[in-house]
């Protein structure tokens, strides 16, 4: 977690899971279960991680000087079921070309 990228990249990945686990998991629980305290753990957990992710993309967004375009996109990819492991993948290859030209 040296680079603004790779927080992104770490960040973005446990709030996908987070929510794959809050639509996949907790929901079904409370609503067929009548477990609602899964929804309030596990919806509290993707919030947090959900406010790291948007502080970590206005810092990558800042440090290198992406496009209000770009940054959308990326801020939309979180909103979507699995978009932040879609995500990772162009983010993965930029911070590689970033490494390479030092």
């Amino acid at each position: 977690m040296k680079t603004a990228l790779s927080r992104l990249r770490i960040i973005g990945n446990l709030e996908g899971v987070s929510y794959l686990l809050l639509l996949g998991i907790a929901m079904p629980l409370k609503y067929f279960g009548g477990y609602p305290e899964a929804v309030k753990y596990t919806g509290w957990l993707h919030g947090l991680l959900f406010v790291a992710f948007i502080f970590a993309l206005a810092d990558v967004m800042i440090s290198r000087k992406w496009s209000l375009k770009k940054t959308a996109i990326a801020f939309i990819s979180s909103l979507l079921p699995f978009g932040t492991f879609l995500l990772d993948k162009p983010l993965k290859a930029e911070e590689k070309a970033a490494q390479a030209t030092g």
